[in-house]
C-alpha cells in the first residue's frame, strides 16, 4: 500500500526527471549515483553513491551498488550533504497569548501577565503547522529540519526539532486518522528558552532588565521550593504541606535536573556571561544563542562546556540613513565582526550551530555562513554546524545530521559547492521522500522558480 501511495504521488515528476529510462517500480528506494559526497562525519568522497530505502540511509560509498527497482538520479557534477539544520526559528509555530481579563484586579491583571511571560510548559511540538507553504519553503536553500523555538518573552517555552516537509499518510486501519504532525517531529523537547534581555510584562514588574533577571531568577527559586515541598510530602505520613499545582514549576524540573537544557538568548559579551552565571548558580545545562560577542566570552563558554547557536542575522547599515551619514565606531566595529565570531568560536573549539533568527530573506541563511567561511571559518567546520553539530546540539546526533547508514534520509543534492555564489540547490529529500521544488510558490505568492529535482 504504502509503495502505491508514493507511486500515485510521484509518477508524473519522476517521469520528468527519469525519461532516459523505464520508471522504477519502488519509490521508496532512491539512489543518487556518481556524485561527490560531503559525509559532514568524515572526508568527502570524490565519486560515490547513497542509496535511501522508507526513509533512512541504506548505504554511503564510492562502491556502493544500486538496488533493483530503485529510483536513480544521475548525481554527475553535482555534491550531496546531509540536509541543513536551522536551529532557530519560529516558522509555522502558532501559539495564542491568552486573553486579558475583562474584569481586571489587580491579582487577575498580573497573573495573566505571567501567564504571558512564564510558561516553561508550552511545547512547541503541540503548535506546529505541518502542512504551512512557509515550513516547506525553507527546503528551497537545502534546509530541512529546523528547531521550531517559541515565540514570546522572558521564559518562553520548550523548542522541538522539525521537519520541513511530513512523509506521506499511511494507510488508516480504522476510522480515526493518526496525528499527522507527530510524524513530523525528530524530537521534543529540545531545550527550554530564556531572555534575559527581553522586558517582561506590559507596563509595572518586569519591566525592566533587572526586573526581567530577578523574575527568571525567583522562578528557578520557586521551581526549587516546589521539588522540595513535593519531596517532604511524599514522605510525610501525617499531614504537612501539599505542593501547590503548578504545571509551569513542574515544567522546570527537568531543567534543574540538567535533563533539559536552556537556551539564553544574549548578544554581548556582558550578557552572555550574565546568562552562564545563571545557569552556573542553578546547574543548568547552558546553550547561547544569538551570540554576537561570543567570541570576547569563548573562555567562559567553555568553562561551563556551553554551546552556541549564532545567528547569522548580520547587523546592516540602516536603509533611512544618509549615505554621507556618519556612524559610531562601536556599531561599525559590530558590523565587521559579525562573520568572524564564528571562527573564533571554531577556533576555540566552542560546539556551535547556526541560526536564521531575523534573517528577513531565508535564501541568506546560506549566504551568509559563505560570509563566515570568507572570513575565516574552515569550510569542513561550516558544513558540520549546519548538519552534524547542530543535531548534537540538538541531542539527535544518533540519528539525524551526517550521510551514515542507519539515520533518517535528510539529504540534499547542489549544484556548485554549497557556499558558491552561483551554487543551487537540485535536490532534496526529506524523510527519504523527494520535495517538489518547482511546485513550492517563492514568499509573497506565485511560482517557484524551476530548481530540477522533482
Amino acid at each position: 500500500m504504502r509503495t502505491f501511495i508514493r507511486f500515485s504521488v510521484c509518477v508524473v515528476a519522476a517521469a520528468a526527471a527519469f525519461a532516459a529510462g523505464a520508471l522504477a517500480q519502488d519509490y521508496d528506494v532512491y539512489a543518487i549515483r556518481g556524485a561527490r559526497l560531503v559525509p559532514a562525519s568524515g572526508a568527502p568522497i570524490a565519486n560515490g553513491t547513497i542509496v535511501m530505502r522508507t526513509g533512512v540511509i541504506e548505504a554511503v560509498g564510492a562502491n556502493v551498488q544500486v538496488p533493483a527497482g530503485a529510483v536513480v538520479i544521475d548525481g554527475s557534477g553535482m555534491t550531496v550533504y546531509p540536509g541543513l539544520i536551522d536551529m532557530g526559528n519560529s516558522t509555522a509555530v502558532d501559539v495564542q497569548n491568552p486573553q486579558p481579563p475583562t474584569f481586571r484586579t489587580t491579582e487577575d491583571q498580573e497573573r495573566w501577565k505571567r501567564t504571558t511571560i512564564f510558561r516553561p510548559d508550552l511545547v512547541v511540538a503541540d503548535h506546529v503547522q505541518p502542512d504551512s507553504p512557509d515550513l516547506t519553503r525553507l527546503a528551497t536553500v537545502g534546509i530541512t529540519t529546523v528547531l521550531s523555538v517559541p515565540p514570546g518573552s522572558v521564559i518562553r517555552g520548550q523548542s522541538a526539532l522539525v521537519n520541513v516537509a511530513a512523509p506521506p499518510d499511511e494507510p488508516q486501519i480504522g476510522a480515526v486518522a493518526d496525528l499527522r504532525k507527530g510524524r513530523q517531529i525528530v524530537r521534543t523537547p529540545v531545550a527550554l528558552h530564556v531572555s534575559l534581555t527581553s522586558p517582561g510584562g506590559r507596563g509595572g514588574y518586569p519591566g525592566s532588565l533587572l526586573g526581567t533577571i530577578a523574575f527568571v531568577r525567583q522562578h528557578f527559586l520557586d521551581a526549587q521550593h516546589q521539588q522540595l515541598v513535593q519531596q517532604h510530602y511524599e514522605k510525610a505520613k501525617n499531614g504537612g504541606d501539599r505542593p501547590i499545582h503548578d504545571p509551569g514549576l513542574d515544567a522546570l524540573q527537568p531543567v534543574l535536573a540538567r535533563r533539559l537544557p536552556v537556551v539564553f538568548e544574549a548578544d554581548l559579551a556582558r550578557e552572555i556571561r550574565r546568562s552562564l552565571k545563571m545557569a552556573a548558580e542553578f546547574n543548568l545545562d547552558p546553550v547561547i544563542t544569538g551570540a554576537r560577542e561570543a567570541d570576547q566570552a569563548v573562555e567562559d563558554l567553555k568553562a561551563q562546556k556551553a554551546r552556541v547557536i549564532y545567528s547569522v542575522n548580520y547587523p546592516t547599515r540602516p536603509r533611512t540613513l544618509a549615505p554621507d551619514a556618519d556612524e559610531p565606531i562601536r556599531v561599525l566595529r559590530e558590523r565587521a565582526n559579525a562573520p568572524k565570531t564564528p571562527g573564533a568560536l571554531a577556533k576555540a573549539g566552542v560546539l556551535f550551530a547556526f541560526s536564521s533568527d531575523g534573517v528577513r530573506e531565508i535564501r541568506d541563511f546560506v549566504r551568509n555562513v559563505a560570509k563566515a567561511v570568507k572570513e575565516g571559518l574552515p569550510q569542513d567546520a561550516a558544513i558540520r554546524a549546519l548538519t552534524l553539530d547542530a543535531a548534537r546540539i540538538a541531542g539527535a546526533d544518533a540519528r539525524l545530521g551526517s550521510l551514515e547508514p542507519g539515520k533518517i534520509a535528510n539529504v540534499i543534492v547542489t549544484e556548485g559547492d554549497l557556499f558558491e555564489e552561483k551554487m543551487r540547490v537540485r535536490h532534496v529529500f526529506v524523510d527519504g521522500i523527494p520535495v517538489n521544488l518547482d511546485a513550492i510558490p517563492p514568499q509573497g505568492g506565485g511560482r517557484g522558480r524551476g530548481r530540477g529535482g522533482y
